[in-house]
């Protein structure tokens, strides 16, 4: 572990012992969240460092997405990564059930999808030595300090793709400093999203920093997305639908809250025709957001049911609600809504992507809490694609407004698609880092 302090040396070894010991906890949670997404009961040796099978000769280019989101965006970025790199295998390592099951239509011939090994030495020296890869990417925020000291010591270049740090992560992660000095200090090459993230990754002593611009910016709406909404417009168009979008625990409480605290404002909706598409962020609680609809007593249709048809119209020319308990249909939903609420925003969660909702020319209302998406949602706001309130109160009042007033929400709608276009180019430039770091790297083994 060259170039580490005494301290530092001393930290990581106990950080190590204590994951170690920590390990049974981890075999318990999997097992338990196994219950509800079967996909955590997969393979669960990989999660400490046990690969089975043989690999043909030939290095991967590894690229970790540890979630939903991060699968989203390496999807973005992975077709000019196979252009830039011809006959790559790409290994493609997760740590999330959601990232998982969205990796899996990634995959080419040759690649492998594994899990991300629990960040203790052995487990990371061994996932190197299983799969060999030439480079290692992390997707946004995943830096393990074991794992980047184990790619230092194999010669793997470890590269922070899409990266964002907010202040708040920022504040936390220094406090580890023995930890997390470590950790940036043996990136190789960090790729920021904005200005002010990397400063931040500076102040954590990453050495090469370069602002390229956020991925999610390059995103395009699907055929496929387009279809589906088409379909489901058929029967819906005649009512204006407001989505809650990637909703998080506790934020569809608030929002039957405030729709039932204000009779006066529960009939505006009601005098709208509004039907609420409720979208939650993770698969385990659809069922939950159902029950909590149901004992609402609102009339709630679960987006499942309809299969690949239209819904049928008898049945939401009555209904209040959507529930949409999908996976992979975003861009359909915010097809189909005037507006959306951002979910994460309304709890202290730091708020989700919005960028999504821009490409779908989806306008926005925002929460108070954006931190994880601070810059995006700065230029949002700046740009009239979303407005940002102090609660769910407010939000729902703003809907009301917007849904009276057309042409504001066409010029919302306009600013959504505005707000893309001055995004985008962020996929090209990271291409060109890592093209020009793979190139230092030949000439550095020819040297």
């Amino acid at each position: 572990m060259s170039g580490l302090s005494v301290f530092e040396r001393l930290v990581l070894a106990a950080y190590g012992i204590f994951l170690h010991i920590l390990q049974p906890l981890l075999r318990q949670k999997l097992r338990r969240r196994a219950r509800h997404e079967p996909e955590y009961g997969f393979n669960v040796a990989q999660r400490f460092g046990q690969y089975a099978g043989s690999l043909p000769q030939g290095g991967f280019v590894w690229l970790h997405a540890v979630s939903l989101g991060e699968t989203r965006a390496a999807a973005l970025l992975l077709p000019a990564l196979r252009e830039a790199f011809p006959g790559m295998r790409l290994l493609l390592t997760h740590g999330t059930a959601t990232g998982l099951v969205q990796g899996r239509a990634l995959l080419q011939a040759g690649d492998v999808q594994a899990w991300m090994p629990w960040d203790t030495a052995r487990s990371t020296r061994q996932f190197l030595a299983h799969f060999k890869p030439s480079m290692g990417l992390l997707m946004e925020t995943e830096v393990w300090p074991q794992l980047v000291q184990s790619c230092r010591r194999a010669g793997v270049p470890l590269c922070l793709l899409n990266a964002r740090m907010s202040e708040k992560s920022l504040y936390q992660t220094l406090r580890w400093k023995a930890l997390s000095g470590p950790a940036y200090r043996g990136l190789r090459l960090v790729l920021a999203q904005s200005v002010p993230d990397a400063q931040r990754f500076l102040r954590l002593g990453c050495q090469d920093v370069r602002v390229v611009g956020n991925i999610k910016f390059d995103v395009a709406v699907s055929d496929q997305a387009r279809q589906q909404a088409l379909l489901w417009q058929s029967v819906l168009a005649a009512r204006p639908v407001v989505m809650l979008a990637s909703t998080r625990q506790g934020e569809e409480f608030l929002w039957l809250q405030a729709l039932q605290s204000q009779p006066a404002r529960l009939e505006k909706f009601k005098a709208l025709g509004v039907l609420w598409l409720l979208v939650p962020r993770h698969p385990q609680r659809f069922d939950e957001v159902h029950d909590l609809l149901e004992l609402a007593q609102l009339h709630s249709e679960r987006r499942s049911a309809w299969g690949d048809h239209e819904p049928d119209p008898a049945r939401m020319a009555i209904a209040d609600a959507i529930l949409g308990d999908s996976l992979g249909e975003m861009q359909a939903y915010y097809l189909i809504s005037r507006m959306a609420l951002l979910g994460g925003s309304f709890a202290p969660l730091g708020g989700q992507n919005l960028i999504e909702a821009a490409a779908c020319a989806c306008p926005l209302v925002m929460g108070p809490n954006t931190f994880n998406f601070s810059e995006a949602a700065a230029m949002a706001v700046e740009q009239g694609a979303a407005v940002q309130v102090q609660d769910m109160q407010a939000a729902l009042d703003h809907v009301v407004l917007a849904l009276t007033q057309p042409k504001c929400l066409e010029h919302a709608k306009t600013a959504a698609v505005q707000l893309l276009k001055k995004g985008q180019g962020a996929v090209p430039n990271h291409i060109k880092a890592l093209c020009s770091m793979a190139a230092t790297k030949r000439n550095g083994e020819v040297a």
